[in-house]
């Protein structure tokens, strides 16, 4: 029977691969610790937001070899028996802990660790390394994005511009970092994310007139409605949009031309036309540096579409998922030892990871704080970063995705000054590694 549901073989082969010759060697049993972070931000970014928590969560769940993906396998000579009995009984039996939804992260934070035998954990991480750098890539874009519209709300129109499934997923990320609502329907129905929309230009170009257009949008929808003015001649458009309405109608769109100067005309003539209360949306591939440079324009709200799902120029975090530590046995008690990789250009830090967000006593962040062997000792405001999110196979993170919403606008409001900053720069804060002492250990990552 074929497992529609499946998200298995959402997967590289070598990860299987991987398996089946530690099954020879004896390893596949061996209690291991896996990291998902990422090395650095993408050039001249000052942070990232994290997200696909949720939907990372969701695909554990459904990770589960049937019967025809199995026959693949064994058909394809990817697995042996051995191999294919394992992954046919597969259900992730360990832990993870991870950064909540909605949080920044920086160069090395340790936004998931995965604890479970090397088999159990390795087999996930192509899966979890798709939804954690595409979710953030475009979380991070949006975040920038609302960032620079302030209290304007931003609509997610970026579908058409995405695979079908990403913009669902693009249309999620880009709600846990502030947008207002989505065009998607499916992102509507799966996740509860407010959905807008009305109507494009073949919608007037099918009319015989624009007014013919606007009347059977505005007797379908209600004046409250956002009339598209762009397709011909702006100032007829609004002006026959504000005589059908009586100064009523709820907004106009623009969707082309200088954005700046076309919306301080459109809101100077719908004033003079008594139309004060109507509000002006644009749209035309916009992105944060072109909102920054709006945020003086007698503009409403944004709807953003290319530039949002593919993050804004970096359409990956480049996001990593790395062994950093093994047991010494197969004894279940057995120790842990750190493991890294030693290669000149992509080192890794050996060990498990606990994160806290050093804070001042105004509340502003100074530094990510990453203890190798604990917990960093903790002052006054400093924050903890990880939650638990499975339990010896139990998903015990699961959250609303208003929740992820929420921590999202509260640790952005922790930022020091130059994290608001669009020019380039460094990170807003140094990611500081710490032993046991408090001592701070020299990293590619930070101070």
């Amino acid at each position: 029977m074929t497992n529609h549901s499946s998200t298995a073989l959402l997967t590289d082969q070598y990860e299987l691969t991987m398996v089946r010759a530690a099954f020879r060697s004896g390893m596949a049993g061996r209690r291991s610790v896996f990291e998902l972070f990422a090395r650095r931000l993408p050039s001249g970014r000052r942070y990232g937001v994290v997200a696909g928590v949720g939907r990372a969560l969701e695909a554990i769940a459904d990770f589960r070899f049937g019967d025809e993906e199995i026959a693949f396998l064994l058909d394809r000579g990817i697995v042996d028996d051995t191999t294919a009995q394992f992954l046919a009984t597969y259900r992730f039996t360990g832990s993870m802990w991870g950064y909540g939804e909605g949080e920044l992260y920086f160069p090395g934070s340790p936004l998931l660790t995965v604890e479970a035998t090397f088999a159990e954990a390795v087999v996930l991480e192509t899966l979890l390394l798709s939804i954690y750098n595409y979710d953030s890539a475009v979380a991070s874009a949006a975040s920038r994005m609302t960032m620079m519209a302030e209290d304007r709300p931003c609509i997610e129109m970026g579908s058409r511009r995405a695979h079908e499934h990403a913009a669902v997923a693009a249309a999620r990320a880009a709600y846990v970092a502030g947008f207002a609502s989505t065009s998607n329907m499916e992102a509507g129905r799966t996740y509860g994310i407010p959905t807008s929309g009305t109507a494009a230009h073949s919608f007037t170009l099918l009319h015989d007139t624009e007014e013919d257009a606007f009347r059977a949008q505005l007797d379908t929808l209600g004046e409250s409605t956002t009339l598209l003015v762009d397709t011909y001649d702006i100032e007829e458009a609004v002006r026959t949009a504000v005589r059908l309405t009586d100064g009523r109608l709820g907004a106009v769109r623009i969707d082309s031309g200088d954005l700046r100067a076309t919306a301080r005309d459109v809101r100077a003539l719908l004033d003079e036309v008594g139309a004060t209360q109507t509000r002006i949306i644009v749209t035309s591939d916009l992105d944060e540096w072109q909102l920054a440079a709006l945020s003086g324009a007698p503009v409403n709200g944004y709807g953003i579409g290319t530039s949002l799902v593919t993050g804004s120029g970096a359409p990956t975090c480049s996001m990593v998922y790395k062994l950093v530590a093994r047991a010494e046995s197969d004894d279940a008690d057995a120790p842990l030892r750190p493991v890294a990789k030693k290669s000149m250009f992509k080192t890794t830090m050996g060990g498990r990871k606990y994160a806290v967000r050093r804070r001042d006593a105004s509340g502003i962040a100074e530094a990510e704080l990453i203890g190798v062997s604990g917990l960093p000792a903790m002052a006054p405001g400093d924050r903890p970063l990880l939650r638990e999110l499975i339990r010896d196979g139990e998903i015990v993170g699961e959250e609303p995705l208003a929740a992820a919403r929420a921590r999202h606008e509260a640790a952005r409001a922790e930022l020091p000054r130059d994290g608001y900053k669009m020019s380039r720069g460094e990170p807003a804060i140094p990611t500081c590694f710490v032993d046991e002492t408090g001592a701070i250990i020299p990293t590619a990552y930070g101070d």
